[in-house]
């Protein structure tokens, strides 16, 4: 792409990126820092993806979300996940009506725009294999009836770590339909003197205020796929994704015992659709390498599945994208 097309491209992105500073601000009314997490959040928003987030209780992942829903004139349906959770607690069922002698649909809380999946591991395999037809066709099934969800249809799953009591990790098939999946850390000790002076009373919550329709998110994730990607970036993607299955062609040969799987497709198409999303965010018309090293860690971490000598030598999958990133060539 020539010069004045991509500084046109620049320009009608920083048109139709002017709400992202708007959401931004209305959570930031709320929430302290957590930079990291909310620009995850509007890649998510902008990719058409889902997000799943970890962390242990405490670090503001389900007010995050939820301020984030309150930021946008959109249904929003929180679901809280529990052992005794039914599947038709999620998609619905049917109803029987004796006066007609027929049964009525009535569907479940997945039907809304924005679904906040909260703890989704404190539930049973079966409970969260419910999600998947949902999260990948956009449809739910209730009896013979098949129903399609909304366009705008994002599912924001918050997680504790599976180490912690009454928790049930993702079968690795629900665990590949998020886009991303981040992991928060504990805040800094200057971003926690700040939590304290603003939370540290008993007065209600500062209120949000939406600031954008979804008829808006809808036109400018079409402004996202026009975002420019060279073929080298692109190739440069498909050599992340290849050196987590194929480690020893890339000269990783010392990862290759510690990967029990690689990335799965859906991974290149996330991290580029993710990339884009990111630039957009940025508002560049065009992404860059250093665009797919900040976003591509959130994308293969749980796609990337270690052997039982990882675990035993206490590596994680991190551990292994890290390598990957330092060894694969920058185009």
């Amino acid at each position: 792409m020539n010069k004045s097309g991509m500084m046109l491209k620049n320009e009608k992105i920083r048109q139709h990126s002017g709400f992202v500073n708007k959401i931004i601000t209305e959570i930031e009314k709320v929430i302290v820092g957590q930079k990291y997490l909310i620009e995850r959040l509007l890649v998510a928003l902008l990719s058409n993806g889902h997000l799943l987030i970890e962390g242990v209780p405490g670090l503001a992942k389900t007010t995050t979300v939820k301020v984030l829903s309150g930021s946008i004139k959109a249904k929003f349906q929180r679901i809280q996940f529990t052992p005794d959770l039914l599947p038709a607690d999620l998609t619905g069922t049917l109803l029987y009506n004796p006066k007609d002698c027929n049964f009525i649909t009535k569907k479940g809380p997945i039907f809304a725009n924005i679904i906040l999946a909260d703890e989704i591991n404190r539930a049973p395999a079966k409970v969260q294999s419910a999600l998947l037809e949902a999260m990948e066709e956009r449809q739910v099934t209730i009896g013979e009836n098949t129903f399609k969800l909304d366009e705008l249809f994002l599912v924001m799953a918050t997680q504790n770590p599976i180490e912690q009591e009454g928790t049930y990790p993702l079968p690795e098939a629900q665990m590949d339909r998020f886009m991303l999946k981040i992991n928060l850390a504990y805040p800094t000790i200057d971003e926690e003197h700040v939590v304290l002076k603003r939370m540290g009373h008993t007065s209600k919550e500062t209120k949000v205020f939406p600031v954008i329709n979804p008829e808006d998110i809808i036109k400018a994730r079409s402004v996202v796929d026009e975002v420019y990607m060279d073929e080298k970036i692109e190739k440069y993607i498909l050599n992340l994704v290849f050196a987590t299955r194929y480690p020893e062609r890339y000269k990783l040969e010392d990862i290759r015992s510690h990967i029990q799987y690689g990335a799965s497709p859906r991974a290149t198409i996330y991290l580029a659709v993710a990339a884009k999303a990111y630039a957009f965010i940025q508002e560049r018309g065009y992404v860059t390498p250093q665009d797919i090293k900040s976003i591509g860690p959130d994308v293969l971490r749980h796609r990337v599945i270690t052997s039982y000598e990882a675990e035993a030598e206490e590596i994680t999958s991190d551990h292994i994208i890290k390598r990957i990133f330092e060894e694969i060539e920058v185009p």
